[in-house]
């Protein structure tokens, strides 16, 4: 089993930018595939980017593409959130989530996940 604590959210101007990180401990975090989620106020949560235990695949929600950047240090159990260019859109509430497998699925299917970080984007 993994836990999972997120940080660096907060208050952005539009076109800012963010860098989120998830600290992990527990289990060794490379047996792991981990992804971001997020949810906004009144929306069902939603896949935003994942990436492989090895931290050579990477998959990205249409909305967040060639903005979002995930990654990962296995050697001290984090995984990154970099955004740019944020957007209003994009305030929610973020979450770093853990499945064995590596794949942009709906939250279901990840069984294990932070408490959340807040990020808001102001117009």
């Amino acid at each position: 089993q993994v836990q999972l604590v997120e940080s660096g959210g907060g208050l952005v101007q539009a076109g800012g930018s963010l860098r989120l990180s998830c600290a992990a401990s527990g289990r060794t975090l490379s047996s792991y595939a981990l992804g971001w989620f997020r949810q906004a106020p009144g929306k069902e949560r939603e896949s935003v980017a994942v990436i492989s235990r090895g931290g050579g695949s990477t998959d990205y929600a249409d909305s967040v593409k060639g903005r979002f950047t995930i990654s990962r240090d296995n050697a001290k159990n984090m995984v990154y959130l970099l955004m740019n260019s944020l957007k209003p859109e994009d305030t929610a509430v973020y979450y770093c989530a853990a499945r064995v497998t590596f794949k942009l699925s709906k939250p279901s299917e990840w069984p294990y996940w932070g408490q959340g970080t807040q990020v808001t984007v102001s117009s």
